[in-house]
Parts: C-alpha cells; structure tokens; sequence
C-alpha cells in the first residue's frame, strides 16, 4: 500500500509554514491518539501523523521531501552533488533512494538506536468559571510508565550485564542483501534479537524484569493558573508515553474547558453582564450592587438610562495569564423591565403622566416623519 502525501495526513497543502504545520500536527495528534480515540485505525493513523510531522518540522526533511517525495526519505544523499540525475552523486543512489540500499552494496541506511523522547499523550479537563478566573490546583490520576530508579532505565541488574549485540554488532539493524539482474541490492532492518536498540542484557533488572520501566498509577497536582481560558494547555512534563531506548518520556498536555458561568459571560478579559432595573428607576435613576467576581460594586445609573445602554467597571475583569497582559474591565449591560401586571394605584399614576403630556411621546414624533 502507497504511503499518502504527508500534506495529506496533516490537512495541509504544500507551502505550509512551520507554524502552521505545528497546529495541524497538534490537532491530528489530539484526534487520533489512542489514549482518547479508540477506533481500531486510530493507533494506525496517529503513527502516520507523527511520521508526517517528524518530516514537515525538519527544515531539511521537508526540502528534500518537497523535491523528491517519499523516495527522497530512504536515505539517499542530496547534498547538492554535482551530476546529471539531479543532485544524486551516482546511478547507484538512485536504486538506493527507492529501495533504501546502495546499487552495488554502496549507500546504506543505518537506522538510530539512540535514546529517543517518547510522544507527548493529551487529555481533558472541565473547570469552573470561577476557576479559571482564580486558578485552583486540581488533583489527576493517571497511569504512566516511569523509568526505574533501580536500574534508572537501562533493564539490567548492572553496567556490567549490559552488552553489546553480537547478531547486529550493536548497531541495532542487520542488512541483507540480494542479487538481481541490476546488480546486488542490500536493504536494512531492525535487529529481531536486540529490537533495534544494539544491546543485550545477561542479567536483568530485579525491579523491572528488564522492562527498563515501572507502569504506576499516580496522582498529579495540576496548577490552573489565573486567567486561563477554554481551550488553552497546562503542560506536565515526562508524563508522556514512554522514551524509546531509554530516552526520557513525553510530555502530557492537558487542555482546558471552562463551564459557562449563569450571569457572567467572559470576553477576552473583560467579563459582561446584563442587570434588569425598572422603567421608573430608568426614568429617575437609582444606585445598585452589581456583581463582579471579585464581590458587589455600586453602581450609579443615571437619570433617562435608555435599555441596553452599558457601563464600565474598570479593572474589574479577568487578570490576564500573561504577566505582560492587562486586567480586563467589567461591562455592565441595562434592561430596563416593563410591568406586565400594575396596582390600581399605580395606574392612576400612570395615567396622570399620559394625560399631561408635557412632552411629545415618542409614538408622536414617529408619525411626524410620514407628514
């Protein structure tokens, strides 16, 4: 089966920039990993995004690759040789381009057998409104392989029951080779005896049966800080998955989702209200405690206050994340409400109003337009 186009994979078109290809990794990465997607070609799709990623994040993977495609990725050298195959050096390097050997028993591809930091793992969490404008320390538990303090990752009991493998020579990848009507092709591949990591171990790690690692259940005190918002991360490094070879673990990236306040409705930084008041306090004026999240603040309404009219109360919105951010404002929005029921009393006022008429109702002055 062909391998797609890594733009493909990420949802990109050709050209991309760094920028965007780290966001398109990140969101593909979130979608398919196994930790929260259990479809059966997730594991599938999220290690073809990695590869896609590994390639595209490479300022010099990405050049070859967006010269050569997937051909230019077995290990052929394009490093600008003169020649008339496009900057291959020999006839050779092209067969080894496509069948990642030399032509002739030239050119191998050797593989890493280094320690290699594990992928990074992506979770949820919900916090309350009044949270995210605070912070709060929140408690997890999650379950993660960490290295073993005993043998501190290597899986052997000692330094000395570490060796390297003889099937390989430590190189971690054996090569064969085979005879065609082209000449001898050779091609490489992870060391069945050693895994690809080119040791072997004579007695193994009492504590981690030679695992290099321990799975543990453990707890987390998650930091929030002041001024998050929805779909912002709080990064907890090497409580990713795993490091390959005794590489340290990836990182575990936490995305926050904020539960929708019953009045306040954030705004950037600046938090919004709407209070109802009355036509009569509407027409006169009045002073109310308005909340804020920081405690109720007085507010003067003035006389003639029109519905949805807003007010501003300075630097009581959110402290921004940022320590070179600024504390957002609280606005505070009118609707001025209309009785649907009234005292006789009250209509008898109300009447008296009407029928003085000492000023030109509102209705009056619309018909005006249409003389």
């Amino acid at each position: 089966m062909s391998k797609r186009d890594y733009y493909e994979v990420l949802g990109l078109s050709k050209g991309a920039s760094d920028d965007e290809i780290k966001r398109a990794y990140r969101k593909m990465a979130k979608k398919y990993h196994p930790d929260v997607n259990k479809d059966p070609g997730a594991e599938e799709s999220f290690k073809e995004v990695n590869e896609a990623y590994e390639v595209l994040s490479d300022p010099q993977k990405k050049a070859t690759y967006d010269q050569f495609g997937h051909a230019g990725m077995d290990g052929a050298n394009f490093g600008g040789g003169a020649g008339g195959f496009g900057g291959f050096e020999d006839f050779g390097d092209i067969f080894g381009s496509f069948f990642g050997g030399g032509f002739g028993g030239g050119g191998s591809r050797r593989a890493s057998n280094g320690p290699r930091k594990g992928n990074d793992r992506f979770m949820q969490m919900r916090i309350e409104f009044m949270d995210a404008i605070f912070g709060k320390t929140e408690t997890v538990t999650i379950e993660v392989d960490e290295q073993c303090d005993e043998c501190m990752g290597s899986g052997a009991k000692s330094k000395s029951d570490i060796k390297s493998c003889p099937h390989c020579n430590g190189t971690g990848t054996v090569t064969t080779q085979q005879r065609t009507p082209f000449g001898v092709f050779q091609s490489q591949s992870v060391c069945p005896d050693c895994n690809g990591t080119g040791k072997t171990i004579v007695n193994k790690c009492p504590k981690c049966h030679g695992k290099g690692y321990e799975h543990k259940r453990v707890k987390l005190d998650i930091k929030i800080p002041a001024g998050i918002q929805s779909g912002q991360q709080v990064r907890v490094p090497n409580k990713g998955e795993r490091g390959v070879n005794g590489g340290p673990n990836g990182d575990l990236y936490i995305e926050i989702l904020v539960s929708r306040h019953k009045q306040f409705v954030r705004d950037g930084n600046d938090i919004r209200i709407t209070v109802p008041i009355s036509a009569v306090d509407a027409i006169l004026g009045c002073k109310v405690d308005v909340p804020t999240v920081y405690g109720d603040v007085e507010l003067t309404i003035p006389a003639g206050t029109q519905f949805g009219q807003q007010f501003r109360l300075k630097g009581k919105g959110v402290k921004s994340a940022s320590s070179r951010g600024n504390q957002g404002d609280q606005y505070v929005e009118v609707k001025v409400e209309v009785p649907t029921k009234i005292t006789r009393d009250e209509k008898e006022l109300y009447e008296k109003i009407r029928n003085k008429k000492s000023h030109e109702s509102p209705f009056d002055k619309f018909k005006k337009a249409f003389k």
